[in-house]
């Protein structure tokens, strides 16, 4: 699969509303460009891909919204929705937060956020400039999965660091 193919059949997918296969997602990661930590800083929305993975739904239960990368040593990676409408990192549940680093996943060096206080590594690639791709890969999971498959949107407007209220950890 060429990368124009992979970003057709991948913004299709994200549309999809029930049950996308695993191996269709591994193709289409197959073909995806890498990125460098540096590329991918900013704040972003996510969404997840249903395989079936035993985390679907999980993250739309705690309000996840997204993550947010400050620098390269500063990752969020559970921004969620209070009850209040509030953005904050939910440090709780990640176990606290994360750094990106380059990592290689699958034969390729691609920027890597790496949990602080759990074995999580989420791995990314481009699918294009407001778009990426994520791979959830946690020890113990053996090298064909079952991963989680996520996206993440670049946000616009006024991001999560802004609207955190009180007693919230931004």
């Amino acid at each position: 699969m060429d990368p124009i193919e992979a970003r057709t059949r991948f913004h299709a997918l994200r549309e999809t509303k029930g049950p996308v296969k695993a191996a269709e997602l591994d193709e289409i990661w197959a073909a995806l460009a890498t990125v460098r930590p540096e590329e991918i800083l900013g704040e972003w929305r996510g969404g997840e891909f249903v395989t079936g993975h035993p985390l679907n739904g999980t993250l739309e239960k705690a309000g996840w919204y997204g993550k947010t990368f400050t620098s390269v040593h500063d990752a969020k990676p559970l921004i969620c929705r209070g009850a209040d409408g509030e953005l904050y990192s939910d440090r709780e549940l990640g176990k606290g937060e994360a750094s990106l680093w380059t990592v290689e996943f699958r034969g390729e060096s691609t920027a890597t956020m790496v949990y602080d206080g759990q074995p999580v590594f989420d791995h990314f690639k481009r699918v294009d400039d407001a778009t990426l791709m994520g791979v959830m890969n946690v020890k113990g999971v053996p090298a064909d999965g079952p991963f989680f498959y996520f996206f993440l949107e670049r946000a616009a407007g006024p991001g999560p660091g802004s609207a955190a209220g009180p007693g919230r950890d931004a």
